[in-house]
């Protein structure tokens, strides 16, 4: 597949769109993200990679505002968030693709779309997502389908799809590649970098899938136990050795 060119870099200073300091978060107040310190980029593209069970998933539930913060800071743009819900998080501009998809199964194509465009403000609310159906004709060909008939990699396109049309500034992806075919996976990827570059999307990518990252990614972090442990660029996660040490493949 052809790689699409990636923001250009300025020579400026990065600037921090996603900031946590020392975030601890879990349930029932079982700390399981601990003393996370983290910063995304505006414009990056960041995976985030660990065995199962190490706290991803707690991560990034906890920056779209659905897990509460323990302990700590989290800012967005610049502002502080830490106790923004998910709605507030998803108004502020953070489009979140939960693993499992989480479409609405019996509403259609184009009404899970629709109800996508609710919640990005009123810049979401003009008719586009057209631009989903031209990332993903798959979808435009079952727009008035129940989602719940698509296939799995359907499902996670019209997932995607439905974030994208409230035009967010950053996207969270939880595991976007698990269970679905090699063909879908590079039609997401090439989505992510599309937009990345065309119009500067910061991306929270986790992912198991090291052709994904590698592909998507300049830099993923390792997590163990809650925590970042490693940082590596992809060439580094190109090494098998390397792979094996943190991925257990």
């Amino acid at each position: 597949m052809t790689k699409p060119a990636r923001i250009v870099d300025s020579g400026n200073p990065p600037l921090p769109l996603l900031q946590l300091e020392s975030v601890s978060s879990g349930y029932d107040g079982i700390p399981i993200v601990r003393d996370m310190t983290l910063t995304l980029n505006r414009g990056q593209i960041l995976a985030i990679i660990g065995r199962n069970g190490v706290g991803k998933t707690t991560l990034v539930k906890t920056i779209a505002g659905i897990l509460k913060v323990i302990k700590g800071t989290i800012a967005f743009g610049g502002e502080p968030v830490t106790h923004y819900d998910s709605l507030a998080m998803a108004r502020r501009g953070v489009g979140y693709v939960p693993q499992g998809r989480g479409i609405f199964a019996r509403l259609t194509v184009a009404e899970n779309l629709c109800v996508g465009e609710t919640v990005g403000g009123s810049a979401a609310r003009n008719g586009h997502y057209e631009r989903v159906y031209d990332w993903f004709p798959r979808l435009k060909e079952r727009r008035s389908q129940r989602a719940g008939t698509l296939s799995g990699g359907e499902q996670q396109m019209l997932a995607i799809g439905r974030v994208m049309v409230g035009h967010p500034t950053m996207l969270l992806l939880d595991e976007p590649s698990e269970g679905i075919q090699p063909n879908v996976v590079e039609q997401i990827a090439e989505v992510i970098m599309e937009q990345n570059a065309r119009v500067g999307l910061s991306t929270l990518l986790v992912e198991q899938n090291i052709d994904f990252v590698r592909l998507a990614a300049r830099r993923c972090l390792v997590m163990d136990k809650g925590a970042i442990v490693a940082s590596l660029s992809s060439e580094e996660l190109g090494d098998p050795e390397i792979a094996s040490r943190y991925l257990a493949i």
